[in-house]
């Protein structure tokens, strides 16, 4: 018997063209884009910039797993509009909060590499300091730091001050109940938050058709009573207009937004992935001619705003953090076990401080054994939690 129970719909409503500012072929939009305008110069060419580093350093992550010196790293590469847009809207003193696949949101809010990559190193579940730069840690289980975005803003509002809380969601996440949750518990408390899902189309192996029926992800946001834009998210103009007006809206008591990104994963969900099991070499040609970032190129060279030397001197230090990234990825791991039991309470309990004394008993024994006379000296990354 099947365990399969959709029923085939024929649906009349088709999907609409997502707003944009700069087309495929990296032409301004002459039409209407819904009251928003295309940025300035300046600011694209930082966004170019941001988004040219953003990647060199995810390929160099890819190559680094590929060569077994990382257990796992969920690729974002096609999706850096999306990312360098969110970030790029908040103030410093703002709180962003990613999942497993933001990395490269992370680097361009100032982490470092050797930060970054400590969780999928398997040294630490969060090797930043989430206070100094505002970030939550990077979450593995679909949605729940949505709901966690929506009470740090909740508690902002409450604070009267003007922090914005914004966090980053794939397609899959609005499947789950977490998601609905944050979004109604948003709406109902007119938190200052803002929600970006990357709708890279894909959940794992899951395509976006078979998780729902509505037309766009934003149409959702009809139904919790809050603003919902569908937008081009390989469009970095557009994306960092969208999101930036969400965020100003969010800081002088509009409430919460929802923005969808229309994007693609041209990688594959995780180095353990098979891609090739769902999608065709042809779908992943026909986005790879959307690129976002020689999108952008194409419209700035256009105008004047990027010069070959600037270009060259991007690249030369999209290069260097690459170099960086493999130097720090290089030196040996030397995690201490014992600090499983660290930053677990505030007050030890009885019963964790007898396992903690039961490990540290059984590893001194194989120290012994092997000839040492004490545990091997512990690498706790600067900047990682006290």
């Amino acid at each position: 018997m099947s365990l399969n129970v959709e029923s085939p719909v024929v649906s009349t409503a088709s999907a609409p063209q997502p707003l944009r500012l700069i087309d495929d072929t990296g032409h301004a939009v002459t039409d209407d884009a819904g009251g928003f305008t295309l940025p300035d110069p300046v600011t694209l060419l930082g966004l170019y910039r941001q988004m040219v580093v953003a990647r060199r350093f995810d390929v160099q992550v890819t190559a680094l797993t590929r060569q077994g010196r990382l257990a796992t790293y969920p690729s974002a590469l096609g999706q850096e509009a999306c990312e360098i847009a969110a970030v790029a809207s908040l103030d410093p003193g703002d709180w962003l909060f990613p999942t497993y696949r933001d990395s490269i949101a992370l680097l361009t809010r100032g982490v470092k590499p050797e930060h970054i990559l400590a969780s999928f190193r398997g040294e630490w579940h969060s090797g930043y300091d989430q206070y100094e730069h505002r970030i939550a840690p990077q979450a593995t289980p679909l949605a729940t730091q949505a709901l966690h975005a929506v009470g740090l803003a909740t508690a902002s509002k409450l604070k009267r001050d003007s922090t914005v809380a914004l966090t980053l969601l794939g397609d899959g996440a609005t499947s789950e109940g977490d998601a609905h949750e944050a979004f109604n518990f948003a709406a109902v408390w007119q938190a200052p938050v803002v929600f970006v899902v990357q709708n890279n189309q894909f959940a794992i192996s899951v395509p976006l058709d078979k998780q729902m029926r509505c037309r766009t992800i934003a149409d959702k946001a009809i139904g919790y009573g809050m603003p919902g834009f569908y937008v081009d998210g390989n469009d970095v103009a557009a994306m960092y207009a969208v999101t930036s007006a969400a965020v100003d809206r969010a800081r002088t008591g509009g409430g919460p937004t929802l923005v969808e990104g229309l994007t693609y994963r041209m990688e594959a969900h995780t180095n353990s992935d098979d891609p090739s099991r769902y999608r065709t070499a042809g779908d992943v040609d026909v986005w790879r001619r959307r690129d976002p970032i020689e999108r952008l190129e194409t419209y700035l060279v256009s105008i004047g705003a990027l010069s070959d030397r600037e270009r060259a001197g991007i690249r030369d230090e999209a290069e260097d953090l690459a170099a960086a990234t493999r130097d720090c990825m290089t030196l040996p791991v030397q995690a201490d076990p014992l600090e499983l039991f660290d930053h677990v309470y505030a007050t030890p309990r009885p019963a964790l401080a007898e396992q903690r004394a039961f490990l540290a008993a059984e590893l001194a024994e194989h120290a012994a054994l092997a000839g040492h006379t004490a545990p091997p000296p512990v690498s706790t990354p600067s900047g990682a939690p006290a």
